[in-house]
């Protein structure tokens, strides 16, 4: 109950207080915006400002149009912050062309660079350089401007020790983006925010868009300093009100979409493919049909006549009841392009989502596989997508699992602009109940090289960048990287104060997909825990940099996915949750055995939609990867595995030495109270304390199913119930 005499708590900072500024804050700063900086250029400034007034530094603007500084005055400044689309060295051609503010590249870099000749910048290229007691950081626009300001945020004392070299950065992949799965009615079964484990939504309160979108610009903020720059703002599972977004909501788009766009981010919505009917009265969705064309056509030109930086659409089709083509004998790439040459006129992009498959599997049927269905149905539609359309991908073949093999589409569709869709929400990994860093599950997912006989990234092929035996003169395709979003409306933003940290590691990540996970988590630390006892950063990375593989060990074994309660929401054990479920995923657990035999010789035939040299891996028992077994294969529970053990063995010892770790936690962090705010401390010990309680469910539940499946005692001696 809120304190009617302190009202609510405030909301909590995130990776961004005031503190976090004081290095850069506490200095001469200069800054120019140049001429053409508009909303995102104010905010570059305006976070200078607030620095500088907080920490009793000094804060020079240069107008591009006012008179030019010597370089004196220039280099009197401990930090230079300049939009220079060209930002090359001395001796290289000049250009007439100019950038009215690329001089001060010059002065302050006492002429290493001149900011008037070499390349061209991106908007979003940063060079960040320290020469002789000045850090200059150059972009090639506004939005890189404010990346570059967050890269010195993120260094603090470092940013401004001795002269470390050039550094030149942007990102790997051109979309950067979160899905929200808020919805603006309540949702009878799913709530607010589907899969939101936070509060409600940011967005929408009491049937419609909130009138105070001030919690919104806070996100917005968050998001742009770590280089998200697309939001989709409601559910995929679009529902009556949320559909109208698209026509009667969409003045309260627009206003959304002005919180966004200082902070680099464009707004996206998630529509229905029924709109044609469900808003139009057309008596059909089909794609081909003209007048279905003309009324996508009629409500694209009236979006971006509202939002003219609209990014574009994200769509679920034909999956889990959603209507899709399907109903007119049409296929997805007809279903896409319909939208998609909707928006081209306006520069948009359809994010067509591939998580289609039959919800009303037979479970008695051991041929049919959830996992091979996306494949099934894109693969053959590569080439045909119009060039506007970004196939969006999970990462998983089945649905966001602790651990799963990487999906075959992402390889499959060489053709085809791919984005990989990833979850920071925690549907499968805690419901940011438990402590599940991420970071390092998806920095494997990302890294893995899927392609090109092994060669060629996740993030390779999201990016459209080659690998080494890419073929020369190929057509490389940059979609995307894609991710569920995980905050709410609670004063901790993700309701869990650690899971702050996985929304941090998605926007790094989705940046430079090849940095350490664990290195994010040590910016995370410095920014969330500014000036720290050195004993927060300890006990936090003895947390967390596990945390995700902690997790795995008291769940779900050896690849095996599901054993989650459908009753709750997919929170807690229960190992045959899906067993016999309509919806697919099994693990066929029996008295002889355990796990899915998706090889091409006896299973599914799942291994045979991997290409070379994963597809031989896979099938082969020898071969393929211990913590991927029970996704492949069926084995006997005295199934040695590589490491020794029996997988029966594994199950018993993983489970129980888990617990004993989630346990030893506690005590750990008891003995940071008072080294951390007392409002954090409480959340956090509170959540451990859950956490304990639900592993050891975990823990029990499945040492004791699967004794009772397999007769087979723990060698160890430890109880069974």
């Amino acid at each position: 109950m809120t304190d009617r005499t302190t009202g609510p708590p405030p909301v909590h900072p995130a990776w961004l207080p005031d503190a976090a500024f004081a290095p850069v804050g506490s200095r001469r700063v200069l800054v120019a915006p140049g001429p053409d900086a508009g909303p995102v250029g104010e905010t570059v400034v305006a976070e200078l400002r607030r620095a500088t007034a907080a920490h009793g530094g000094t804060l020079t603007v240069v107008d591009a149009a006012g008179p030019r500084l010597d370089d004196a005055t220039v280099r009197a400044h401990d930090l230079v912050l300049v939009v220079a689309p060209r930002a090359g060295g001395p001796g290289q051609r000049r250009y007439p062309d100019a950038h009215p503010t690329a001089y001060l590249v010059a002065a302050a870099t006492a002429g290493r660079y001149d900011g008037e000749t070499g390349g061209q910048f991106a908007p979003d290229m940063v060079r960040r350089v320290r020469v002789g007691g000045t850090t200059v950081v150059a972009a090639g626009g506004a939005v890189g401007l404010l990346y570059g300001l967050h890269g010195v945020v993120r260094l603090g004392e470092r940013a401004f020790q001795a002269d470390d070299g050039d550094h030149l950065e942007r990102p790997l992949t051109p979309v950067r983006m979160l899905d929200h799965w808020d919805n603006i009615d309540v949702h009878p079964v799913m709530g607010q925010v589907e899969r939101g484990y936070a509060g409600g939504s940011i967005f929408y309160a009491d049937g419609r868009v909130r009138d105070d979108l001030s919690r919104v610009a806070d996100y917005a903020r968050l998001l742009g300093s770590i280089g998200v720059n697309a939001v989709a703002i409601n559910n995929v599972n679009v529902h009556a009100t949320e559909a109208r977004l698209l026509t009667d909501g969409l003045a309260d788009v627009a206003r959304v979409a002005d919180v966004f766009r200082p902070h680099g981010v464009r707004t996206y919505l998630s529509v229905s493919f029924g709109s044609p009917m469900r808003l139009g009265g057309l008596a059909t969705n089909d794609p081909l049909d003209p007048d279905v064309q003309a009324w996508w056509a009629a409500t694209a030109d009236r979006v971006w006549a509202t939002i003219p930086d609209f990014g574009g659409f994200v769509v679920k089709a034909d999956s889990e009841g959603q209507p899709g083509p399907f109903a007119y004998g049409r296929d997805h790439a007809d279903g896409a392009n319909l939208l998609a040459r909707a928006v081209a006129p306006h520069g948009g992009t359809v994010f067509w989502r591939a998580f289609v498959y039959n919800h009303e599997q037979d479970w008695r049927d051991r041929r049919t596989d959830r996992a091979r269905a996306a494949y099934d149905h894109f693969a053959p539609l590569d080439g045909r997508f119009d060039d506007n359309v970004v196939l969006q991908v999970k990462y998983g073949p089945l649905d966001f699992q602790v651990r799963e093999a990487v999906s075959p589409v992402i390889a499959a569709m060489p053709r085809t602009r791919v984005a990989v869709e990833l979850q920071v929400t925690q549907e499968y990994t805690g419901h940011q109940k438990h402590v599940c860093y991420l970071g390092p599950l998806w920095s494997d997912v990302l890294g893995f090289p899927l392609a090109e006989d092994a060669t060629r990234t996740v993030a390779e092929i999201a990016s459209g960048l080659p690998g080494p035996r890419t073929p020369e003169g190929a057509q490389l395709r940059a979609g995307g990287i894609t991710a569920v979003s995980n905050v709410g409306d609670d004063e901790f933003w993700t309701g869990h104060p650690l899971a702050q940290a996985n929304l941090y590691a998605y926007g790094r990540l989705a940046w430079d997909p090849s940095a350490d996970p664990v290195a994010l988590l040590d910016e995370w630390l410095d920014l969330t825990f500014p000036g720290a006892d050195p004993r927060v950063r300890e006990t936090l990375h003895a947390f967390m940099d596990d945390s995700w593989l902690t997790y795995e060990k008291y769940t779900a074994p050896l690849g095996v996915c599901f054993m989650v309660d459908p009753l709750r929401g997919h929170y807690g054990p229960n190992v045959d949750g899906y067993e016999y479920s309509k919806w697919g995923t099994y693990h066929f657990a029996d008295r002889d055995g355990i796990g899915v035999d998706r090889t091409v010789a006896t299973g599914t035939g799942f291994t045979g939609q991997y290409p070379a040299p994963w597809d031989a891996v896979y099938e082969d028992l020898a071969t393929c990867p211990d913590e991927l077994l029970l996704f492949f294969h069926h084995v006997p529970y005295e199934h040695v595995l590589k490491s020794g053990t029996t997988v029966i063995q594994h199950i018993y010892d993983t489970r129980a030495d888990a617990v004993d770790v989630v346990e030893s936690w506690v005590p750990r962090w008891e003995a940071l109270r008072g080294l951390v705010d007392d409002r954090l401390h409480a959340r956090v010990a509170e959540r451990l304390a859950e956490q304990v309680r639900s592993a050891t469910e975990w823990r029990d539940q499945v040492r004791t199913y699967f004794f009772r499946k397999s007769g087979v005692p723990d060698a160890s001696g430890r109880p069974i119930y």
